[in-house]
């Protein structure tokens, strides 16, 4: 059984470890190694989303399954060594909520850990008076938010590291019905 709760500064260590490990083993047939390699310097946990308390630990009886949120900041991706993050608050009226760093442990692949992650972070992006949310998925990410009704913005590539380009997928989702 899953279940979840907000993560704490506590959590860091165990977080960092489940998203190498992640980051390492489920991008495999998605990207090369030198590709998984780069992802490295731009994927990675964002603490600001944990003080913001909007950042989700998922357990599975009592062992770390996986991990996720959103935010109410303008940062699409990245964790906190990522040279690109925007810490400006965004307008709910007009701009959609961030969805940011999902991890699952491999472990605990193809058991809705994604889609409970999804869930919180759409509900809670809703509840903070957001109508629509954003994320920049991996390709090893796109079938699951495909199947949870995200659709492709537009394709993004990550600046060069070492050379190398990490390809990434901007996706959508209205988060409220319109009217009838």
């Amino acid at each position: 059984m899953l279940t979840h709760r907000l993560a704490t500064h506590a959590d860091i260590p165990a977080l960092r470890a489940l998203m190498a490990l992640a980051i390492d083993r489920l991008q495999i047939g998605f990207l090369d190694e030198r590709t998984i390699a780069a992802s490295r310097a731009i994927m990675g946990l964002d603490t600001q989303l944990i003080t913001d308390g909007t950042y989700f630990v998922i357990e599975a009886d009592g062992a770390l399954a996986g991990c996720g949120g959103w935010s109410r900041r303008a940062t699409l991706f990245g964790g906190n060594h990522a040279a690109a993050r925007d810490d400006t608050l965004l307008d709910p009226a007009c701009e959609p909520a961030r969805v940011r760093a999902m991890y699952t442990h491999p472990a605990f692949v193809r058991r809705g850990v994604g889609r409970l992650v999804l869930q919180l972070a759409e509900a809670a992006a809703r509840s903070g008076g957001f109508g629509s949310a954003e994320l920049a998925a991996t390709l090893a990410g796109v079938p699951l938010y495909t199947a949870c009704g995200w659709s492709v913005i537009e394709p993004l590539r990550s600046d060069p590291i070492d050379g190398q380009c990490v390809p990434l997928v901007r996706m959508g989702k209205l988060l409220v019905s319109s009217p009838a």
